[in-house]
């Protein structure tokens, strides 16, 4: 099987540490689709993979100036070890501890979606972070605020120089560097993957092959593909909270039909992402795989594989979920929740 190469080295650059920002080697990065995952929705020609133009990514995505209060930065909700969500808390919390209405979903396999968030509001990866920078309740950044603080800042003023030769240190080349960076946090190194490239390390015991078999048979119609979503919005039957309300992508689109309806997330790291559902409503797979099973709601806009001629949900034995758990289990990417290159220190 063809070898998985996610980035080329990150070699020492002879140069680097001079004064003289032209004296420097900005290497492309090698990125290449893992053989067992569908094409990049992504068009890396136009933004192409550097190596600058990721460390400029990484250090926009860890830095809290960015924020109001100098404090939120991206890696404050998307903690790597998590990949890259806020575990454990049902709602973010942001600037001045204000809070949210949804769970921070992950950054993970961003170049092969082409909407994001739970509602899809945006569809660009490299307009995706104006969101949360410009949110109220979240970094209540003002760009203008941050272009200036870049420009007078002078690793800022290297690092772009050497990732965008001859551009300005602008909203655009900060987007595009946020893009590199998330585009290059691809997760596809766990142990199913290993699986499915006939890789060593990939061995999977009976019990997560019993999940497979059923997960394939209950589950994947949704979360479909080696990513493990189909990238599309449905209303899984969820109980409307009251307090929130929250619309789903009738937000966004204000049809009708599109109300109480979310992305379906994809399950890639799962076992690190709690808590589940876009309101975190759910702490433990069993509890999800238990909605599923008998808690599914006849709600607006139920998604129709979740009603069978009057029965709602997913008929699972406790068996059966238990195997099921056991397999989504094999999706935890330990190189990627760990990877030294991903993280801000």
């Amino acid at each position: 099987m063809k070898k998985i190469l996610l980035l080329t080295a990150f070699l020492a650059i002879a140069g680097c540490s001079s004064d003289d920002d032209t004296e420097y080697q900005n290497l492309p990065i090698d990125y290449q689709v893992p053989s067992n995952f569908p094409p990049l929705v992504y068009d890396l020609s136009r933004n192409p993979l550097t190596e600058k133009g990721f460390e400029l990514g990484k250090k926009i995505f860890y830095d809290g100036r960015l924020s109001s209060d100098g404090t939120i930065s991206c890696g404050f909700c998307h903690i790597q070890s998590d990949a890259f969500t806020h575990h454990g808390h049902t709602f973010s919390h942001g600037v001045n501890d204000a809070s949210g209405t949804r769970n921070a979903p992950p950054v993970q396999n961003m170049a092969y979606q082409s909407q994001f968030f739970w509602d899809g509001a945006s569809d660009h990866i490299e307009m995706l972070s104006m969101a949360p920078i410009s949110s109220e309740i979240e970094m209540n950044g003002n760009i203008i605020d941050i272009i200036n603080m870049m420009k007078n800042d002078a690793k800022y003023k290297q690092l772009y120089q050497q990732a965008f030769p001859n551009a300005p240190i602008d909203a655009e080349h900060l987007l595009k560097a946020l893009g590199q960076f998330m585009t290059v946090l691809t997760s596809s190194n766990s142990r199913f993957d290993k699986y499915r490239r006939g890789e060593t390390g990939g061995a999977l015991t009976v019990a997560e092959l019993a999940g497979y078999s059923l997960f394939n048979a209950k589950c994947a119609t949704c979360h479909a593909t080696d990513l493990f979503t189909d990238n599309t919005f449905r209303n899984n039957g969820l109980t409307i909270n009251p307090q929130i309300n929250d619309v789903g992508r009738y937000r966004v689109t204000q049809i009708p039909q599109d109300k109480f309806k979310f992305k379906v997330p994809s399950l890639r790291n799962i076992e690190k992402t709690a808590p589940y559902m876009h309101d975190g409503r759910f702490f433990t797979l069993e509890a999800v795989l238990n909605h599923y099973q008998s808690g599914v709601g006849n709600t607006e806009n139920l998604d129709p594989i979740l009603n069978t001629n009057g029965t709602l949900g997913i008929a699972l034995t406790t068996e059966e979920k238990a195997k099921i758990i056991a397999f989504l289990k094999t999706l935890t990417d330990e190189e990627f929740l760990t990877n030294p290159k991903f993280s801000e220190f």
